[in-house]
């Protein structure tokens, strides 16, 4: 833990704005360099154009190789452009434009020229393609929308991001992302700036043959009330104090606001490429992390008791920088990720009659095995899947899965009628949806948590680092059960060994080890030369701490066959 963390950043925290810009469009990147190169991760590229990784050059070749993959796939709808508000989304979005209108797409651009978040993307693209009407989302034929949003989450405000969402309007799976990497790389190669762009008057919404305004904030606030019991919280005058941590739901809260009628306040409006703001993460960096303590201790300050035992408000939230993922605060503090998956399950599995039956629960295998507690008492079928919105992609488009969710606090959920909502992660319903508890249930999310914790135990959950080369983190991605020679773990006898996910049978990418009381998983990271392994135990703290350092001793044996 840094020294500072959770105190507000100073001056020489603070990134030199121009220095950012001037590095987007100065520095040329070298694919000969694997760190130069477009690479996709779980959440599309990321990088910084300090250090070459986020630049001119990567955008207009990913874009060019975005539209080769259209063209490739027979997309030729409209495409849905949205970008957040940290400093390098906005020359990205402009490079983005001009290979897309150069290429003929037909774009949808924010009809206030402003911040857009990844979940009003999903919504639109997903409206575009046919949810909301009885027919249901079509994922096939000509006339398919697709979308683009620029934004690195939460990371810090020296960084930049691209992701592409497909017709079914969530993250792209890997077979897309690598056929656009590599194809973008290839660009690369051959010379970025051969690419078509256009210019002037061509990229001007109100001239331009291919661009065209879209108003998501209208489309994504008036068609809340079909997912959130907005009347309930309202009726019920739920206190609620909404800060977007200076990203791209700025304008969202307030308008969810006024269009409803909530006693709602937007904590913090301000945006500041910069991130002034925001108090330093464990690290000593900023970002905008609404799961952090350290990243949300302003809020937290402003839902302190006063003398009188009382908050200011009754609910308290917070979204990162593109709106994906949630943080929920109450007059007990900011509510663990995990915990608030597995109250925010039991709610909605238990109050959306609209619901199949036979509506699944989604959750990635990091995430707490409170949540198949919870299932289990309800009669769910439980879904697991490795680390990656776009394994609840299906599920959620037809209807099958009613919620997915991670670890790291992104979920998503079915409209009241069991039809797709958005096949993203929508921190904002998540933040609504706590509101929503609480009118309905006269609890906050985190009494609801301890009535869990009264019938299924307290469980002890952590993320650790480790050190790890190339050579090792490829190897730990190809692990058999077999690599693993331990048959106990922190005294308890191990019961599966794991390398592919029991929900859907796909690859881990890492490595899974469960015992009756804890469990451990293990990951290589896609950009630091660590693994991670994330852990619990139903059997306290001490407990915790004997998986995770036998996790380490288990790891590398199996890295060492």
């Amino acid at each position: 833990m840094h020294e500072r963390a959770g105190t507000p950043a100073l001056p020489e925290d603070l990134i030199d704005v121009d220095a950012v810009l001037s590095a987007y469009y100065d520095l040329q990147p070298d694919p000969d360099i694997p760190a130069q190169r477009v690479s996709f991760g779980t959440s599309g590229h990321r990088g910084s154009s300090l250090d070459t990784a986020f630049n001119e050059a990567h955008i207009v070749a990913i874009t060019q190789a975005i539209c080769d993959y259209r063209a490739r796939m027979g997309y030729d709808g409209p495409l849905f452009l949205g970008r957040d508000s940290h400093v390098l989304s906005e020359p990205a979005h402009r490079s983005a434009l001009e290979v897309l209108v150069a290429n003929g797409v037909d774009v949808r651009v924010d009809s206030r020229d402003s911040f857009v978040p990844t979940p009003a993307i999903s919504h639109a693209i997903l409206t575009a393609n046919g949810a909301g009407t009885p027919e249901g989302v079509r994922l096939e034929g000509p006339g398919l929308a697709d979308g683009i949003v620029i934004t690195p989450s939460h990371n810090p405000p020296r960084d930049g991001g691209f992701k592409y969402n497909p017709p079914h309007g969530g993250p792209a799976d890997t077979d897309a992302t690598g056929w656009i990497a590599e194809r973008a790389n290839q660009i690369l190669h051959e010379g970025w700036d051969t690419v078509s762009r256009a210019f002037g008057e061509a990229l001007d919404p109100d001239t331009s043959e291919h661009i065209t305004r879209y108003d998501y904030l209208t489309n994504y606030v008036d068609d809340l009330e079909q997912i959130i019991d907005m009347a309930a919280i309202r009726r019920a005058g739920v206190r609620i104090g909404a800060d977007p941590l200076g990203g791209a739901a700025v304008d969202y809260w307030q308008a969810i606001a006024e269009r409803y009628g909530l006693d709602l306040d937007v904590v913090n409006p301000e945006v500041d490429p910069t991130f002034r703001f925001m108090t330093l993460d464990w690290d000593g960096k900023i970002r905008m992390d609404c799961s952090s303590p350290q990243a949300m201790a302003s809020l937290l300050a402003v839902m302190e008791k006063n003398e009188d035992g009382e908050t200011r408000y009754d609910i308290a939230t917070g979204n990162d920088t593109d709106s994906d993922r949630h943080g929920i605060v109450t007059a007990d503090g900011l509510m663990n990720p995990n915990h608030y998956l597995a109250v925010a399950i039991e709610y909605l599995y238990t109050h959306r009659d609209g619901w199949a039956d036979d509506c699944a629960i989604g959750k990635t295998l990091v995430s707490s095995s409170l949540i198949d507690k919870v299932a289990e008492s309800l009669g769910r079928r439980l879904i697991e899947v490795p680390v990656g919105f776009k394994y609840f992609v299906p599920g959620l488009v037809d209807g099958s899965v009613g919620f997915g969710g991670e670890e790291s606090a992104g979920a998503s959920f079915l409209r009241f009628d069991g039809t797709v909502w958005t096949t993203d992660k929508d921190g904002i319903i998540m933040c609504l949806l706590a509101s929503e508890i609480l009118a309905v249930t006269g609890k906050t999310p985190s009494q609801l948590h301890r009535e869990q914790v009264e019938r299924f135990g307290a469980s002890a959950y952590t993320r650790v680092e480790a050190p790890a080369d190339a050579e090792q983190k490829a190897t730990l991605k190809k692990l058999s059960p077999d690599d693993v020679t331990a048959d106990e773990l922190a005294g308890d006898p191990i019961t599966a060994k794991l390398v592919r996910a029991p929900g859907n049978d796909a690859e881990i990418g890492g490595l899974k080890v469960t015992t009756p009381t804890a469990w451990f998983a293990a990951r290589p990271s896609g950009t630091e030369d660590i693994y991670k392994i994330y852990a619990e135990s139903f059997a306290g703290e001490d407990h915790l701490a004997r998986v995770v350092d036998e996790a380490k001793v288990v790891v590398s044996q199996a890295l060492s066959r």
